[in-house]
Parts: structure tokens; C-alpha cells; sequence
């Protein structure tokens, strides 16, 4: 673990903190002063904050990030969508990656090919 950022606000420097490389995620969404996570939806990820009980925010980027999303807003309700809404396959194979279209936040989004969300 690395001390506060440099430039940080001096009456600040007793709360933050950078951690670099691995981060102890189970303990970290365990802590008390945590009240929501912002995830890929990656299957680790989602069962620690199910797991953890916190609120999340979703944004998959690609693969089963996208049914594991379902599953924390639709099945669940446990969660919140910001990601894309639509995206679709680039690349030559299956579970390549993506080109996202537009965002969560909704307004003029670009048209694209590709299933919507």
C-alpha cells in the first residue's frame, strides 16, 4: 500500500489512500463505510458484492458480464444499470471484443449495429 496521492488536500490526507497491484476486494466491500460498488460484472466480482450485501452499479464490457448484469438488476434487484446500451461484436471470432454505442445516461445516442441491451 502506498500514503495519500501527492497533491491531496492536506485536512484530507488522514482518508485517502492508493493501494497498487492486488486489492483485498472481500474486505474492502465487508467494510462499514462502503455503500456501493461499481462493477464490470465479472462472476467474482458480482458474487463478492452479492456476497458483501452492497448495493452495485453495473457496466459490463463484454462476454457473460452482460447475463451477469441481468442477474444483479433484473433477478436480484440488487443493482443498477449505467452501462452501454447497445454494443456490438468487432474482430473476427466469437467473444471478441466491443464497439460500445452510446451510454447509461441516455439522450442522443448514436445508432449502430448489433443487439441492443
Amino acid at each position: 500500500m502506498v500514503g495519500p496521492p501527492i497533491g491531496l488536500d492536506p485536512t484530507e490526507r488522514e482518508r485517502g489512500l492508493i493501494i497498487q497491484g492486488w486489492a483485498p476486494q472481500v474486505l474492502i466491500l465487508d467494510h462499514e463505510a462502503i455503500g456501493g460498488f461499481v462493477t464490470h460484472c465479472g462472476w467474482n466480482s458480482t458474487l463478492e458484492g452479492v456476497s458483501a450485501g452492497v448495493p452495485m452499479v453495473t457496466w459490463p464490457v463484454f462476454a457473460e458480464q452482460f447475463y451477469n448484469e441481468k442477474l444483479v438488476t433484473e433477478v436480484l434487484r440488487v443493482g443498477v444499470s449505467v452501462g452501454v446500451l447497445q454494443w456490438k461484436r468487432t474482430g473476427g471470432g466469437g467473444g471478441g471484443a466491443a464497439d460500445y454505442v452510446g451510454g447509461g445516461g441516455g439522450g442522443d445516442e448514436e445508432e449502430g449495429e448489433g443487439a441492443e441491451r
